[in-house]
């Protein structure tokens, strides 16, 4: 691993490799854009669970047992699990984990926490600390919407600069050696706070987090932005991607030519999920699904995806504080 003093950057000196993933995604999500890449579709919210929450964990659970699967693997060849979710005290992962029974690291950068498991993974594998780790986000729209807004029985009017959080699961297996695409670098982001307080507006309060890692990965590595066929966000949204586009303008570059929000790709225009989709799954069903197999496909060889976050909780609100918010990224190269 190279990183310079002073640099929020690592190359990684022995690239780990992304040997499968596996994810699992709501009805909602079933019916919109990337259908034919997911790799289980639920019938409704609960899926025989008693709870939302329940729903979630189990989400996550398929989705680790099948990622692993994939990798011609069994649970005991993993030597770390990376996994988070939205929910107070990461409640689904820890419920979800206890019928893992692997070596376990709780994380979490709110939507950015794929990108934040993968590149801590990644740490470990490059300096010889495990051999294979999985990462693993989830999210589900009605425990979101509980615990960060309102009932969903109230049936509150939503603003258009609002965002859906994705029902969903994404699990990555990362490994020493194998086939598949490399994670070649990683940047650690900053928190960065405009001072906007609408939690219903998170795209425009991610979009200078997003912008601050990205300007930073670029300078660090000496990769400009063309030298990535596609750089995803993970859920800034119509609103906050386009605030993307305008900060990079200011600076003198053209970012839109191979530029894309994950929040943009998941839900169609018809589903009324306004700016787009938000949550932790949100970058993760893309990465897992679409993005993962073109890079496979070698329809895409170089892809930088940045996770965003928006760090506010129910308890900062109400006492009325800005939206810290953290971008991390991850270099995926076939």
């Amino acid at each position: 691993m190279h990183k310079k003093r002073g640099q929020q950057s690592i190359v990684f000196a022995v690239p780990p490799v992304i040997t499968s993933t596996a994810n699992v995604v709501g009805p909602m999500e079933g019916d919109g854009i990337l259908t034919e890449f997911y790799d289980r579709i639920l019938e409704d919210n609960l899926d025989n669970n008693d709870s939302w929450e329940q729903c979630e964990s189990c989400m996550m659970e398929w989705a680790i047992r099948a990622a692993v699967a994939k990798d011609n693997s069994v649970l005991t060849d993993v030597d770390y699990v990376l996994a988070g979710d939205l929910l107070n005290q990461l409640m689904s992962t820890h419920f979800a984990l206890r019928n893992i029974g692997r070596p376990f690291l709780g994380m979490y950068g709110a939507c950015s926490t794929l990108a934040e498991s993968m590149l801590v993974g990644s740490t470990l594998l490059d300096g010889g600390f495990a051999n294979k780790v999985v990462a693993c986000v989830s999210s589900h729209h009605d425990t979101a919407e509980r615990q960060y807004r309102f009932p969903t029985e109230l049936g509150v009017q939503r603003p258009l600069v609002s965002q859906w959080t994705v029902t969903g699961a994404g699990a990555v297996v990362i490994s020493a050696v194998g086939k598949g695409p490399r994670i070649t670098a990683a940047t650690v982001g900053k928190i960065v706070d405009i001072g906007l307080k609408d939690p219903n507006a998170m795209g425009p309060a991610m979009a200078p987090a997003a912008a601050d890692t990205l300007w930073s990965h670029f300078n660090d590595t000496g990769r400009p932005p063309d030298y990535y066929d596609m750089i995803y966000t993970g859920d800034l949204g119509s609103v906050g991607k386009a605030l993307v586009i305008e900060l990079f303008k200011e600076k003198g570059i053209d970012l839109s030519t191979n530029y894309e929000d994950c929040g943009c790709m998941i839900f169609k225009e018809e589903q009324d999920a306004h700016a787009g989709a938000s949550g932790c799954a949100s970058s993760a069903i893309v990465f897992t699904g679409y993005i993962y197999r073109l890079l496979m496909r070698q329809k895409l060889h170089k892809i930088l995806l940045v996770g965003t976050g928006s760090l506010h909780s129910t308890t900062s609100y109400q006492q009325k504080e800005s939206i810290p918010c953290i971008a991390h990224a991850v270099a995926v190269e076939i």
